[in-house]
């Protein structure tokens, strides 16, 4: 019989959570068991939940202070038969953790899918590889920037920082997550200028860039949207994919008339992920989920912000992203906020090459302006290629210089 486990941190004042596992997995399944005739439990034997594992955890000094008394705290699998729903994340979710998240303190931490269910999710479309060849670059992190202060303004002074910041050297460059259509920056004007843009620089200095254009609108309006910008050549799609919800961003990634990379911004997500007791781990919501939906790029907080996740989050989310998992391409991991050129060996070293560097003030603050924060990342990424300090660099880029006077060397962490 074929199964989806699911792995839940339980914390209970009692601690019976043997008792308290048997019960989700009945709730959520046939309900009541020991109740019910024979020839019921003999019918609807496929479709109870199975208890898989209870594993008590040690207790918790902070998570007793916080929660202000002595908390016994369990992780908990529970096995819910594919049976029991549809081959869609909107049935999966609300099968494993719909009311049951209404209920006390249950943190969803991950699930185990079978091969015939993965079978029933695309993956991305392109993923790691795919945006690689779109760039021709292979050996290095892709660095990626956002426009900075455009709400209000004209497609000039958007068309202006898009210029600069290819300019720079950046690989892609996204819209901001809340430039959202307007008279002075059309949607489908946003591509087509965009494109102009960049296939003049391309033209001046050989260099690639790609614009992510943030996809917005009613939810039934979408898919004609996209494909109205894949008929005027946009590069990839940026998408608020938890305003909207996974499965929008399956619908689009099926697509075949869209055919476009798309970039999952975490915006709502926030809601949903932030407390150890409550919702989501960042690594199923952020990772593993966006992936199995399509995302090719997955952007979250990074751990040097002020907005920040911790480090064993933002390496999960990056994980889930990228192990061999069924036949799914790779996603792109982009740690965002926080970014500066000084960081960048610390990013390496915590995401590997096979990640996006992702800066908004860490390029437009740049001396230079944008040119110059694109040209400091890129000199720092070299440096690291290269096995010299980043000190040693900047004796060679007066950009990589300024940016270290200005914002510092991260010291790299063990």
């Amino acid at each position: 019989m074929s199964e989806i486990v699911a792995s839940y941190l339980l914390h209970d004042n009692k601690g019976n959570f043997h008792k308290k596992a048997e019960g989700i997995a009945l709730g959520l399944t046939v309900g009541s068991w020991t109740d019910l005739p024979l020839l019921d439990q003999q019918q609807l034997q496929k479709h109870k939940g199975r208890v898989v594992s209870v594993t008590e955890l040690q207790d918790c000094e902070r998570v007793n202070g916080y929660l202000g008394g002595e908390i016994k705290q369990a992780i908990v699998k529970i096995a819910y038969p594919t049976a029991n729903f549809s081959k869609d994340l909107p049935a999966i979710l609300v099968t494993v953790f719909g009311k049951l998240s209404l209920d006390g303190k249950v943190k969803l931490l991950d699930l185990d899918f079978p091969d015939e269910l993965l079978a029933e999710f695309p993956g991305p479309r392109f993923g790691i590889e795919g945006i690689r060849e779109k760039l021709g670059v292979y050996d290095r992190p892709l660095v990626m920037s956002i426009f900075k202060g455009v709400i209000g303004r004209d497609m000039t002074y958007l068309t202006t920082q898009l210029r600069e910041q290819a300019l720079g050297g950046v690989d892609l460059v996204k819209d901001d997550e809340i430039l959202f259509d307007s008279e002075r920056t059309p949607f489908e004007a946003r591509v087509t200028e965009g494109k102009k843009v960049l296939n003049e620089v391309y033209e001046k200095t050989g260099h690639r860039t790609l614009y992510a254009v943030n996809l917005t609108g009613r939810t039934f309006e979408l898919k004609e949207k996209a494909r109205k910008a894949a008929e005027l050549g946009a590069d990839a799609l940026l998408f608020n994919a938890f305003a909207y919800g996974l499965d929008v961003l399956q619908e689009l990634r099926e697509d075949d008339e869209i055919n476009l990379p798309i970039m999952a911004h975490p915006a709502v997500s926030g809601a949903l992920t932030p407390s150890e007791f409550y919702g989501f781990s960042n690594s199923l919501l952020l990772g593993k989920l966006l992936r199995l939906a399509g995302a090719d790029f997955s952007l979250f907080p990074s751990p040097y912000g002020s907005v920040a996740l911790s480090l064993e989050d933002t390496t999960g989310i990056a994980y889930e992203l990228t192990r061999p998992v069924y036949k799914y391409k790779q996603s792109f991991p982009v740690p965002s906020a926080g970014i500066h050129p000084g960081m960048v060996p610390q990013l390496m070293k915590d995401f590997g090459i096979d990640s996006i560097i992702n800066a908004g003030g860490g390029v437009h603050g740049h001396p230079d302006g944008a040119i110059g924060g694109g040209k400091a990342f890129r000199a720092a990424i070299d440096a690291v290629l290269s096995h010299q300090t980043l000190a040693e660099k900047a004796e060679e880029s007066k950009e990589l210089q300024k940016a270290l006077e200005l914002w510092g060397t991260v010291e790299v962490k063990a």
